[in-house]
């Protein structure tokens, strides 16, 4: 391909900064909707569970498995998405994903058994893992600079909004049939159409798709150079001849790193991955997506009806999305380090808190906790207080942190390494807290908080700030 561009591809005046700065915003909620649907259909699970374990009379082991089976799936899609959309495109990606994602729906809307249920979450769970890869990297790669990193920002936020929409739906629809067993609609329990709500937005993410324009990017990469002018006059405006340029030059200079630039030290990866790996799984061993995947049949477990429970949980939501804005606030401002230390405190003290309260409970007649007067008003706070302290630290920060903490050679290598590690852990959590309940709430959330006291020093000493640096100092 010739180094000079023909600027005659789009003949049209460059639109002002205003207009093209709209035109990407509108862009980026699309790719956004792939964030919004990773937190949609991780969440739904909630409302369901109980009703599932009734419904198909699941053990403690079987329904954790079925529950976390689209975090298997979440590994598997995150490892596969990066070379998927280096070859076919990050739209195509995005297409893939949405069809996943209303495969999984429909799937697990007409469940039989709670082992082909396993299988359409699993299905849903690839979708989710390329949506978690795919949706950032296209809008890293469609933002000019001046946007780039509050529309890098709108993917964590869209991931929360999912939860808590989900969430929403699950109560609406149990309170709308008096509770997730019962039927409505067409005949179907309630439980089912809590999986078939997240048709609409796979659709409008598919649909979404379509129509965006493709990573300028990535056509550059495959020599379509024309294309990728015509879009980025769309975003830079006169600049986007001298941006193709650009991206040409260092697409030539870049370096596809292989695994074994990541080798090294005595533990077989270099110390700076193994900081990575074990950061992105203490995001998960301080126990948040319990929160999100079993609360409403936690609170059931204490006392609380199925709608208060479900309610509590929307709540949490709400909490986790208000919290993630303060993050986005001040993860500039205070720094990183500082805000996982807060956190990591905090996490300690409330479910250290929790653990006391959920331990010394008296048993019913089944042998269930029940949390009686004012040890239910101190646990329904201590709960909502432990999302506020993950939400502005070990939420974002530490997807904040995966994308800037590595040097520029191994960073995407690394970054898959530490996500599937991310998605393993949330899998063990997921898979094992039926049986830490079965055994007693006190020690499952003793373990969370023995992982929360463990962050504190982690942090401490391994964490090194990032804030205010170029990527390629790091």
């Amino acid at each position: 391909m010739a180094d000079v561009i023909d600027a005659s591809v789009s003949r049209r005046p460059p639109a002002d900064r205003e207009t093209r700065t709209g035109r990407v915003i509108g862009i980026s909620v699309v790719a956004a909707l792939g964030g919004f649907l990773f937190g949609f259909d991780t969440a739904v699970i909630n409302g369901t569970v109980a009703a599932l374990r009734t419904e198909f009379a699941a053990s403690s082991l079987g329904l954790g498995l079925a529950v976390s089976s689209a975090l298997v799936g979440s590994a598997a899609g995150a490892f596969s998405a990066g070379p998927f959309a280096d070859r076919y495109g990050r739209r195509r990606a995005m297409m893939l994903a949405a069809a996943l994602f209303i495969i999984s729906a429909i799937g697990s809307g007409l469940a039989f058994s709670l082992w082909d249920l396993g299988f359409w979450r699993l299905v849903g769970g690839l979708g989710v893992g390329f949506a978690s890869v795919v949706a950032p990297t296209y809008i890293a790669e469609i933002a000019p600079a001046y946007l780039r990193g509050r529309l890098a920002s709108l993917q964590q936020l869209a991931i929360v909004t999912g939860i808590f929409v989900a969430l929403l739906g699950d109560f609406a629809i149990a309170l709308y049939a008096g509770s997730a067993s019962n039927p409505t609609w067409l005949g179907l329990t309630a439980w089912r159409w809590m999986f078939f709500s997240g048709l609409p937005p796979a659709l409008l993410y598919g649909i979404g798709a379509i129509f965006i324009s493709e990573s300028p990017r990535f056509l550059v990469a495959k020599g379509r150079e024309q294309e990728a002018l015509g879009v980025l006059r769309d975003i830079e405006g006169d600049a986007a001849p001298s941006k193709v340029v650009e991206i040409r030059r260092s697409l030539r200079a870049n370096y596809t790193p292989h695994l074994a630039d990541l080798k090294g030290g005595r533990f077989g990866f270099l110390p700076i991955v193994w900081v990575g790996i074990v950061l992105a799984m203490l995001q998960q061993f301080v126990g948040i997506n319990v929160i999100f995947y079993y609360s409403s049949v936690l609170w059931q477990a204490v006392g609380f009806s199925e709608h208060n429970s479900l309610a509590i949980t929307v709540i949490t939501s709400v909490t986790n999305i208000l919290t993630t804005l303060v993050a986005i606030a001040f993860v500039d401002r205070v720094g990183r380090k500082p805000l996982l230390l807060i956190g990591s405190v905090g996490m300690a003290l409330t479910l250290g808190l929790m653990a006391y309260l959920f331990g010394t409970a008296p048993l019913d007649a089944a042998g269930k906790p029940v949390l009686q007067g004012a040890a239910g008003t101190t646990a329904l706070i201590a709960a909502n207080l432990y999302v506020v302290f993950f939400g502005f630290s070990w939420g974002p920060v530490v997807w904040v942190l995966l994308g800037e903490m590595f040097p520029n050679s191994i960073r995407a290598l690394a970054l898959s390494i530490a996500a599937m590690a991310q998605w393993l852990a949330n899998f063990l959590v997921s898979a094992t807290f039926p049986a830490l309940q079965a055994v007693g709430l006190g020690w499952a959330y003793g373990l969370y908080a023995a992982a929360a006291v463990f962050s504190v020093f982690f942090a401490a000493k391994f964490i090194r700030e990032t804030k205010g640096r170029e990527l390629e100092q790091m």
